[in-house]
């Protein structure tokens, strides 16, 4: 017997049992005649105590030894509060060494002093402290109280293939060579789209799957090459039946992990609405700071800084200690990666009665730049502008300043600490269905999502990327989590659909043939939802810690898609090359 007992769970009802535990050594402290050992499992940590007086007092103990000891439970004089075994100790009689550790190629605590690189190296070891053991306990627990909704409404888990038939849903396949069948490959799924719909096919009511997904696609602080994503699907149903099971969904996550309520605050906007109004269609709402248009305005076209090219859009800000004058301005600007923030700035300070402007150019300030202050006043009333107000107007190709607005509001929040701890949830609906994109067509979301029918009829022929399609993403607090969408059921629409796209009968025959044939044995009307099991940990613990989302991976990548731990990507052996007919150029 290894344990009658885990370091975790012993208090002050066990005083005087015999107990056996095994583990590892976190610390060891000598005091005189008295070894203090802190044991910690994967339930937590006991102190146990070695005397001069047992033979084995002398044996060599280091950090990370597994060990196992028996002993007697005594209560602590020096209660520690911190520890749920903190009322006791355990007078150790007997002790094994059950495996020996090296030296330790960084500290295991919370507070390590390894870097990213050491820690991806050495995965296991980093696995033992208390924050990552944690981020994975909790991973399982969300998994689980998943199942349990899912289940309680009627959904069936189904697993869908590993290895499938390449079909392009927007970002690059891993390919897998077949060696049985010699020049062929599977491909490893996006994710498990076109099965899922084949099951609604098949008379599946309600499928869901925790399913791993693959994308060979260039990676990013919230995207790992392999991922796990909470993947359903329902038939029957229109585009709010999903989204309130969705809404139902989620709210039963946040109150049964965070106690958080938050079945009142979902709020919609529609893309366009997003874009205008935040400049990105995954806004933080938990702060103001919308984007107003006063482009229109005759009054600016009489500025040499306005051209004729140019738009006009205003954000407001609040004065506050972070965010109160022109430089602190500027410095957030500076701050933003990868921004190029050459357009011209009007900043106005609207104090009382006073208004205090300038002219920021290439980053330049003209404190003495004249404009009028009737003008100024009219801008001001435009954007509804009260006293304290900090008004930023500013001016250059709309498409452009807009994504460098909706940076900037988000540097300002962080600077000015407007972010919290709630939880703002928002959908975004009626995205484009296609887009141009160098004068070819390509689907927004993927080529399987159902257009608005009353838009097909009005824009097909005359101006096909006006037509909007039946799909909404989730977005959390700044961040996209998932989404879905109706899906085509119509093997005409579906055609239409390949056509935009540019693919001839052939070529969608060819990719999509077993697809489209089960739309000849009656398809019914059907839509889903995933949501990134990665990211939603992230917004459930992350706790403006800012974490990148493989520390929520229990085995992740790094940025170039290397696992450090397995050494992988790596060579194959050239058997088993010349097994798959594969030649690997030099």
């Amino acid at each position: 017997m290894f344990r009658t007992h885990n370091c975790g769970e012993l208090n002050i009802k066990n005083q005087n049992q015999i107990v056996t535990l095994s583990g590892w050594i976190k610390k060891i402290r000598k005091i005189g005649s008295i070894k203090f050992i802190d044991l910690r499992d994967m339930y937590g940590i006991t102190q146990i105590i070695i005397t001069k007086k047992m033979k084995f007092f002398n044996t060599k103990l280091y950090q990370e030894y597994v060990i196992k000891i028996t002993g007697i439970v005594k209560s602590r004089l020096a209660i520690n509060k911190k520890l749920n075994t903190g009322e006791i100790e355990i007078i150790v009689k007997n002790l094994k060494i059950i495996n020996k550790s090296k030296n330790l190629p960084f500290l295991i605590d919370d507070n390590t002093d390894a870097t990213e690189l050491l820690r991806m190296k050495y995965r296991y070891l980093d696995i033992r402290r208390n924050i990552i053991k944690n981020i994975i306990i909790n991973r399982s627990h969300l998994c689980n109280i998943s199942r349990k909704f899912f289940i309680k409404n009627n959904f069936i888990e189904i697993e869908t293939p590993i290895l499938i038939k390449s079909t392009p849903e927007g970002a690059r396949d891993f390919v897998v060579p077949s060696r049985k069948r010699k020049g062929k490959f599977y491909s490893l799924p996006q994710s498990p789209q076109l099965f899922k719909q084949m099951l609604m096919i098949g008379g599946i009511d309600k499928y869901f799957q925790i399913a791993k997904c693959f994308r060979d696609e260039d990676f990013r602080s919230n995207r790992q090459p392999e991922f796990t994503q909470i993947d359903c699907e329902m038939a029957f149903v229109n585009q709010k039946d999903i989204m309130n099971m969705c809404e139902s969904y989620l709210n039963f996550i946040f109150k049964s992990i965070k106690n958080i309520n938050i079945s009142k605050s979902w709020k919609t906007l529609t893309y366009k609405e997003s874009i205008e109004k935040y400049g990105t269609d995954k806004p933080d709402i938990r702060f103001k700071m919308k984007i107003l248009n006063i482009s229109n305005e005759n009054s600016l076209k009489k500025y040499k800084f306005f051209t004729s090219k140019d738009a006009a859009l205003v954000i407001k800000i609040k004065k506050n200690i972070y965010i109160n004058n022109i430089t602190n301005i500027l410095n957030c600007i500076k701050k933003i990666k990868k921004v190029n923030f050459n357009e011209n700035i009007i900043y106005i300070e609207y104090v009382k009665t006073s208004i205090n402007y300038y002219l920021i150019s290439n980053k330049v300030i003209y404190k003495d730049y004249y404009i009028n202050e009737e003008d100024i006043k009219k801008w001001l009333n435009i954007a509804n502008v009260t006293h304290n107000d900090i008004t930023l107007i500013i001016l250059g190709d709309k498409n452009i300043i807009r994504k460098k607005i909706s940076k900037l509001r988000l540097k300002i929040a962080k600077e000015s600490k407007m972010h919290d701890n709630t939880i703002s949830p928002l959908w975004i609906i009626d995205f484009p269905w296609i887009k141009l994109n160098d004068n070819k067509y390509k689907a927004v979301h993927h080529p399987f999502t159902a257009p608005k029918i009353e838009d097909i009829k009005k824009y097909q022929i005359k101006n096909p990327i006006k037509i909007t399609s039946q799909s909404y993403d989730i977005v959390i607090n700044g961040q996209e989590i998932g989404g879905g969408s109706i899906r085509i059921h119509d093997k005409k629409i579906q055609k239409l659909m390949f056509h935009y796209l540019g693919l001839t009968k052939e070529e969608y025959t060819k990719q999509f043939g077993f697809f489209i044939k089960a739309f000849n044995y009656g398809a019914p009307p059907h839509g889903g939802l995933a949501i990134g099991l990665d990211r939603l940990m992230k917004i459930l613990y992350d706790n403006n810690k800012n974490y990148n989302i493989k520390e929520y991976i229990p085995f992740p990548k790094n940025k170039y898609g290397e696992d450090l731990m397995t050494n992988s990507p790596n060579n194959i052996d050239s058997n088993i090359l010349n097994d798959l007919k594969i030649k690997i150029e030099k």
